[in-house]
Order: C-alpha cells, then structure tokens, then sequence
C-alpha cells in the first residue's frame, strides 16, 4: 500500500489488487471527474456529407479553432460530439492528485503501470492498469512463458561485448537527462 498526502492534507492510499488493478481510495467529496469523448455520431455525419478524414484525422480537426471566424473549423460536427457516460478518464479531488487515463503511475510507487480507466468504488475508484496482451500481467511484469518475451544469446564475445557498451551509452545518456 502507498499513501499520498495533498495540499489540504488529505491522505489517499493506493493498493494493488490480486488482477494487477489499484485501489483508491480516500476522500473524494470534493473532485472532479472526465468522461471521454464519443465521436461516433459526429464522424457518421461528416462522412455522410462527403467527408474524408479518417477518424483519428476527424477527432483532431474538429478541435481545430479558426481565429478569423473565432468559432472551430468543423461547429457542426463540435455539438454532436457526446460523452460516454459510464465511461471515466479522469479523476481529480481538490488538492490532487490528478490522475488521467495513459497516464504513469510511477509516481505513485507503481513502476511500468500505466492507467487505462477508473471504476467507482465504494471508497473511491479501481484504477483499471493497462496488461500485457500476451500474459495480461500489469506493467512491465511479464511470465516467463509470455510470447511478448525475448531471449537474446550472443555466440561471439565480441558481439556481446559491443552490445554491453551500447547498452552502457544508453544508459549513462538517459542519466543525464534526468540532471
């Protein structure tokens, strides 16, 4: 289990459950919550009056604002745009923390786990972690058996020494980033 303290000394705890999922749970009377987009309704429309975006295309230039019109590009299709209601994507409680879906929760003590949704709980929310898609381990868990898992076996000394110090570049370079 991992607390977190916020600015209005609330204490959140986080607690991983057996299926790789955390647990959080604290006082959430104050916060405030994100539903995701549905665009569904919207694109159906704008392919329907002839257009041809894709719909990771149409998601991004519906957004688009047009400062000589001040109004977006695509207004029309901005009020058809709805929320998926039993969705959550994000949960934020007065004073933090934030928390949104893609999101790491390193922070919070959990290497490699990344946020794929949230479920209300009784006291607080499931925080749904994405899996592995081969062991649907969380994080960067994996079992052995997973098909996502390689081995690599140097026969040459030389090849494994060159590979060693790449490996050594790598590491001292994201080192310094971190300065």
């Amino acid at each position: 289990m991992r607390t977190y303290k916020n600015r209005y000394d609330d204490v959140f705890t986080f607690t991983k459950d057996d299926n790789g999922d955390i647990l959080w749970e604290g006082n959430f009377q104050y916060s405030r919550f994100g539903m995701p987009n549905d665009y569904t309704k919207a694109f159906n429309a704008f392919v329907a009056d002839g257009g041809k975006f894709s719909f990771n295309e149409f998601k991004k230039a519906v957004h688009e604002w047009d400062d000589e019109t001040n109004d977006y590009q695509y207004p029309k299709y901005v009020r058809m745009i709805e929320s998926l209601p039993n969705e959550i994507d994000m949960v934020d409680p007065s004073g933090g923390p934030y928390i949104t879906s893609g999101m790491s929760l390193n922070s919070f003590g959990f290497k490699g786990y990344l946020v794929k949704g949230f479920k209300k709980i009784n006291t607080g929310y499931k925080i749904v972690t994405e899996k592995c898609s081969g062991c649907h381990k969380p994080g960067a868990i994996h079992k052995m058996s997973c098909p996502t898992q390689k081995a690599t076996v140097f026969i040459d000394n030389e090849v494994k020494a060159y590979y060693d110090q790449m490996d050594k570049e790598v590491h001292q370079n994201r080192s310094n980033l971190n300065n």
